[in-house]
């Protein structure tokens, strides 16, 4: 596999993220953006949402279309990207349209946009470089099989559409899995999983 590098590009709140130690890191989710590139993500990203602690959502790594990977916090702090999940997750996010700009609108729920070829490639280098140098990292999975909360839609109350989709039915991730060590954590496992 193409040797690639990560980019660090932290964001200006990362600094004040919890601490912890590699040690607790046990499982990795996976994103897509939902936005249509990284400049809308960077922007997102960078608002401060918890006035508490001076902090936002994001997450660890962002992988764009090319395949370029940036590192917006680093492993050793608690990045706000999955409830219940962050104190012993990473977040690894994908550039992708996912359901933009009509997220809760219950006729536009199909994700339509492939992953490209270099985001794949830069994911598995990813995901084997934090496997090399964490320790406990067992587990993998995405966003929307950790958050099944529902939401009214936002064309008609009566219908119900999922907060969270992501990554998505486009996601390939039987060729992922194949590669590498990690489980995914599922409905059967997420029962032995325990949360924030």
């Amino acid at each position: 596999m193409t040797c690639l590098c990560i980019h660090k590009n932290p964001l200006p709140y990362a600094h004040l993220l919890q601490h912890r130690e590699p040690e607790s890191i046990e499982l990795v989710v996976i994103h897509c953006t939902e936005l249509p590139d990284l400049p809308a993500a960077r922007e997102l990203g960078e608002k401060i949402l918890y006035a508490d602690s001076g902090t936002g959502n994001s997450g660890h790594y962002y992988i764009e279309r090319s395949g370029r990977i940036e590192e917006w916090v680093s492993p050793e702090r608690v990045a706000h990207h999955v409830r219940g999940y962050n104190t012993r997750s990473i977040g690894v996010e994908l550039v992708n349209l996912g359901r933009y700009p009509d997220w809760f609108d219950s006729r536009r729920q199909l994700m339509t946009e492939p992953y490209t070829p270099a985001q794949l490639a830069s994911l598995s280098w990813l995901l084997l470089e934090l496997m090399s140098t964490l320790p406990a990292l067992r587990w993998i999975s995405g966003h929307a099989t950790l958050d099944t909360d529902q939401v009214d839609a936002s064309d008609d109350p009566a219908h119900k559409v999922y907060r969270k989709r992501d990554p998505g039915p486009l996601f390939p991730w039987p060729e992922l899995l194949r590669d590498l060590r990690l489980q995914y954590l599922d409905g059967d496992s997420l029962e032995t999983f325990k949360t924030d």
